[in-house]
């Protein structure tokens, strides 16, 4: 048994918060948007999941399995200096009032997702861009080659 599957086993949060990772990263790739999870920022954080639009604009998707899970993680807003566009992604059950309305809100299960509300779009400085972009791409290489 894998660490992953171990801790799943243990935390069905995981395999929410894997449900909604997978049909969010298939909606943005319908958009046009390649995704890949568990992105580091320059800054130290982690996006759940990263997205690299068809003109270079920068998405960041935040995870949400649950309300607990949205109270208790204050970092959100730390990514709005690393990109174009914010949203967060969630289950139907989410209580989705309580997000901020300054983010964009996506609605997702394993198969899916739905884009319920724009993110709005804070166009990023061109330095900014290149060197995310770059970054994006060494990651993205990095773990094709460990598959």
């Amino acid at each position: 048994m894998t660490r992953a599957s171990l801790a799943s086993a243990t935390n069905p949060a995981i395999d929410d918060a894997h449900a909604l990772m997978r049909g969010t990263a298939r909606l943005l790739y319908d958009l046009g948007i390649n995704a890949i999870p568990e992105f580091t920022l320059p800054c130290g954080r982690r996006a759940d999941l990263a997205g690299l639009g068809p003109k270079g604009e920068i998405v960041i998707v935040e995870i949400k399995s649950g309300i607990a899970d949205f109270r208790t993680d204050q970092k959100w807003p730390d990514y709005f200096d690393w990109c174009d566009r914010f949203f967060f992604a969630v289950s139907d059950r989410f209580p989705a009032a309580v997000l901020p309305e300054q983010t964009g809100l996506i609605v997702a299960d394993a198969f899916g997702a739905g884009i319920v509300r724009e993110s709005p779009v804070d166009k990023l400085a061109p330095a900014r861009r290149k060197a995310l972009t770059l970054r994006f791409a060494r990651h993205a290489a990095e773990r094709l080659l460990r598959v």
